[in-house]
């Protein structure tokens, strides 16, 4: 389920490290500290890494009540934004890259040309 976001309309990711000891409560109120906005928006994940980037948490609010979602990687480490504090959305490609252990941010990407500069 994790690997395809498509059922989520925003995903978030939570930078920094966070204690994945934490449950749903402290997870919610990371949330609301770190964004300023409530975590009680359906169809939203946002995810959380420990120290250990080989696992991650992620927290959706299903109108009835939290669902806690948890991967952990039998091989390979995600890659795991560290900037404290820092809240990012992510774009579904994004969201496919972090979840096949590339990074978010790619320092080449290919650009696109419009077409009357090809010719």
């Amino acid at each position: 389920m994790l690997n395809d976001a498509t059922c989520f309309q925003n995903v978030y990711i939570v930078c920094g490290y966070t204690d994945l000891r934490s449950g749903i409560d402290k997870l919610a109120s990371i949330i609301e500290r770190q964004t300023g906005k409530s975590p009680f928006v359906p169809g939203t994940l946002y995810l959380f890494c420990g120290r250990k980037t080989d696992r991650i948490k992620g927290l959706v609010w299903e109108k009835d009540g939290f669902l806690l979602l948890y991967k952990r990687l039998e091989q390979g480490k995600f890659q795991w934004p560290r900037s404290a504090s820092e809240v990012q959305v992510l774009t579904p490609q994004q969201f496919r890259w972090l979840m096949e252990g590339l990074t978010i941010a790619p320092s080449r990407t290919v650009r696109e040309v419009s077409p009357e500069h090809v010719a």
